[in-house]
């Protein structure tokens, strides 16, 4: 089966979309990447470095079901990291803290407490709308911004002074992928509810212009505010359209949407994207979500089995509540290996001479040698030379301005349970 009606979109096998995007990024644009001296540390690989990170992720918040996930990624990452220091030289320290979101304003506070601990690289966010409230603060500040989660094309020209990185693709991959599903589903119009921020807004840009790049006609597109409780009005204006489906851009807030919808409109003319696909079960009655699809960046979560069944063990082990949702864990363990790779191939814990590695252990300069473990890419960059890390969300591959440059689609379809798996139609 193919989603796609260009080519430039790639090919869909068994429910991934597999995207190149180098491409989209790499003319015109500003920020990230850069060639920063490098101005601390060891100019040596190797040698006895500690490097501090710290998390911004959602404790709480409209995307606190995310934190989850994310959190043990970073846990799990860290631990292996820590399990070979004798052999590297490096100790990974890690502070955990909560992002919130753009109402609660957790970060307000947790950007400072974390700056404070002296951190050469900050986690997160997972919402891009709460990434672009701290970024100017932590790059100011001279250290690394990396989110495994933020989606927006507007981190693409960003003036980042070269600090911001992410594990996740743009929002052009996935609302193209989107747009184009809905559309050989058989849909002909299209409603839209849209969370009123930049990935709201984006997101639902361009599903709408790949939907009507395929023959369709988006009929309506609605919005609200962070925060809002309320979304009677919204419903309404989109029902009042009468479309064949409806893409619900928006963060956990459709919990309270989806009840509206049931019995209004037909589960499997609902869409959802990486801001709200998750395991709803028994939160609604069985059956209320059969045949609703969504989108998520990054491989199927069924194809990365082994490493999800790795981390449920390593959480059982560490007495952590065992994970309901698996989205960005990948990413975020992938962001923690390259962050403690590129700190190795500087010999340094400096950010700026972190960055500066980010790209080449990415494989994105260097000409490395490929590699799929911490331990592999270490050996190899203690061992003299370029390591290129192929990360368990991907290959990753950063562009100059700290975007990756390979990325998949996962499209998933829910079942009786509400909960979803791999598209495999």
């Amino acid at each position: 089966m193919s989603v796609f009606t260009r080519s430039r979109a790639g090919k869909v096998l068994g429910g991934i979309a597999v995207v190149g995007v180098s491409a989209l990024f790499l003319a015109g644009c500003s920020g990230g990447g850069g060639d920063a001296a490098e101005t601390g540390g060891s100019s040596e690989v190797g040698g006895e470095l500690d490097l501090k990170i710290g998390t911004a992720l959602p404790q709480t918040g409209t995307l606190a079901f995310l934190g989850p996930p994310e959190e043990a990624g970073v846990a799990y990452a860290t631990s292996q990291i820590n399990e070979i220091s004798d052999e590297t030289g490096l100790t990974l320290e890690v502070t955990y803290g909560d992002s919130g979101d753009t109402d609660n304003k957790a970060y307000e506070t947790e950007i400072p407490r974390l700056l404070g601990e002296d951190v050469s690289a900050i986690i997160g966010a997972a919402s891009s709308g709460t990434s672009l409230q701290f970024i100017d603060q932590v790059v100011g500040a001279g250290v690394i911004q990396f989110s495994p989660a933020n989606t927006s094309d507007a981190f693409t020209t960003y003036e980042d002074n070269g600090l911001y990185f992410r594990t996740a693709p743009s929002d052009v991959l996935q609302g193209e992928v989107l747009g184009n599903l809905i559309a050989e589903d058989g849909a002909q119009t299209l409603g839209l509810i849209v969370l009123n921020d930049s990935y709201g807004t984006g997101l639902a840009k361009y599903v709408s212009e790949a939907f009507e790049a395929a023959g369709g006609e988006v009929v309506a597109e609605t919005t609200y505010n962070t925060g809002d409780t309320t979304f009677d009005a919204q419903i309404s204006e989109v029902l009042a359209a009468d479309p064949d489906a409806i893409a619900l851009i928006t963060f956990d807030e459709v919990s309270t949407i989806l009840p509206s919808l049931f019995g209004q409109f037909p589960a499997e003319g609902l869409y959802f994207v990486d801001g709200n696909l998750k395991n709803f079960g028994d939160a609604f009655p069985a059956g209320s979500l059969t045949g609703a699809k969504g989108t998520l960046p990054g491989l199927s979560i069924d194809s990365i089995s082994d490493f999800t069944g790795e981390l449920d063990a390593f959480l059982e082990a560490e007495g952590t509540p065992a994970l309901e949702d698996y989205s960005y864990a990948a990413e975020s363990y992938d962001a923690t290996i390259l962050l403690a790779l590129a700190s190795l191939a500087a010999g340094s814990t400096d950010s700026e001479a972190i960055a500066e590695k980010l790209i080449e252990v990415s494989g994105g300069a260097g000409d490395g040698e490929t590699c799929d473990s911490y331990q592999a890419c270490a050996d190899i960059i203690l061992g003299g030379g370029t390591a290129d890390y192929d990360g368990i969300s991907g290959p990753i591959t950063f562009d100059e301005v700290g975007d990756p440059t390979e990325a998949s689609i996962g499209i998933y379809q829910f079942g009786e349970d509400n909960n979803y798996a791999a598209y495999e139609g």
